[in-house]
């Protein structure tokens, strides 16, 4: 597990989100939200269709829900 907080975490917090109100907003399960968050599902292999309903919903881009060593490869 991450001791820092994931990019999503980060970005839903920073927006004012709950995991809860995020998951209403995006279609995703409010478990995969916390899946992903704890890092126990690795962001970089979900499905390209819960980034982009998560990254809608919090109004950022995709490739910032990303970790760090992907956003190297592709950004």
């Amino acid at each position: 597990m991450m001791n820092e907080l994931s990019n999503l975490e980060k970005i839903r917090k920073e927006k004012g989100f709950s995991r809860l109100e995020l998951s209403k907003l995006s279609g995703v399960a409010p478990q995969t939200i916390q899946k992903l968050e704890q890092g126990l599902y690795n962001v970089n292999m979900v499905k390209l269709g819960t980034l982009v309903a998560l990254s809608k919903a919090l109004h950022c881009k995709v490739i910032d829900l990303l970790n760090t060593e992907l956003k190297r490869i592709v950004g």
